[in-house]
């Protein structure tokens, strides 16, 4: 079964044709991210606007790619939640014309429940049930996947994002955006210690996190320094963000797991590419004895390979939708 996928719910658009859940034929994707750093962040209207711009074009690359026609195609896959609405009204209005256009199925994919899809493509033995740590710049989320369409919230942010923390800490270090990448290389500069940042604990719910003390932190300490004219170790700083980040989610995912009794951990999401956390959920994993699966970096970010491998899997669990179908800024991932 082909699928032709759509993503637009941030800064990339995204068109691919994966068969079968598992197979990517082709993944096009034009990114925003040089036109967004302008602004230290993603404007909506311009991410909109440029959807709307590119989407036709990198949908007949899509197909080129995976060296299919249209009457190839069985069903399209597209996000219709959660992310910035105006975005991804622009994918799913699309989408709807081509699945009405080609007279196939149309399915809506959860953007998170697509993340977790991407380890699907780099690990062709990897099946449910497993334990699912999703961390990317809109959403924190601790899932227990018991089916490839039933999931279950354990645990999340009570605010902010992980990699919404790490872009705020990356802009007032200086560096560009998306901050992900550049934190992360600033901080393999220094060994850290030098700077001493909240870890903040929710009561009574204790797989819950919270990163706005964290985040508030970081710009109060380069604030700080700069009105008094005191020197920012940059390098340290990083390091030492990245190692609170990486020390609130790592043990609450084992605590998730034990819990839950999950011998396999998926990680998902664009800051499921840093380095640091990486390596603490590789050790955590095999003091424990589990099973952890990274995705490779290339599935991190947003792409529509990954929409269109979840959409395999709701589409047979019998998943579609009608033209009728919304767009959601957002969306609980059980729904």
């Amino acid at each position: 079964m082909k699928i032709l996928a759509f993503e637009s719910s941030c800064d990339e658009t995204a068109v691919a044709v994966v068969e079968d859940g598992r197979r990517v034929l082709s993944d096009a994707i034009a990114s925003q991210a040089d036109m967004h750093a302008l602004y230290g962040g993603v404007v909506p209207e311009i991410a909109s606007r440029k959807h709307v711009e590119v989407i036709g074009a990198l949908t007949e690359k899509a197909l080129a790619d995976a060296d299919c026609t249209r009457s190839d195609i069985d069903a399209v896959a597209v996000t219709y939640a959660p992310g910035l609405i105006g975005a991804v009204l622009v994918g799913l209005s699309f989408a709807k014309s081509v699945a009405l256009g080609l007279g196939v199925p149309l399915i809506p994919v959860h953007h998170i429940r697509g993340h977790i899809a991407a380890n699907y493509l780099a690990f062709p033995e990897l099946e449910p049930p497993f334990l699912a740590l999703a961390i990317s710049g809109g959403n924190t989320l601790l899932i227990d996947v018991a089916g490839y369409t039933d999931m279950r919230i354990l645990g999340g942010t009570r605010d902010d994002a992980a990699g919404e923390c790490f872009d705020k800490a990356a802009r007032v270090l200086g560096l560009s955006y998306p901050g992900g990448r550049p934190m992360d290389e600033l901080a393999r500069t220094s060994p850290g210690g030098v700077y001493k940042l909240p870890h903040a604990k929710v009561d009574g719910a204790p797989l819950d996190m919270s990163f706005s003390g964290l985040k508030t932190a970081v710009v109060n300490l380069a604030h700080h320094a700069e009105q008094v004219g005191e020197p920012l170790d940059r390098g340290a700083l990083a390091r030492d963000f990245t190692q609170a980040v990486s020390e609130t989610l790592v043990p609450r995912t084992m605590e998730a797991a034990r819990q839950t009794g999950r011998k396999i951990i998926v990680a998902a999401g664009g800051v499921a590419a840093n380095t640091f956390i990486r390596a603490d959920l590789e050790r955590a994993c095999q003091k424990e004895g589990r099973r952890l699966y990274l995705p490779p970096l290339k599935f991190c970010g947003d792409n529509g390979a990954m929409i269109g491998a979840q959409g395999y899997y709701e589409y047979l669990a019998g998943h579609t939708a009608g033209m009728e179908l919304n767009a959601y800024a957002t969306k609980e991932i059980e729904e």
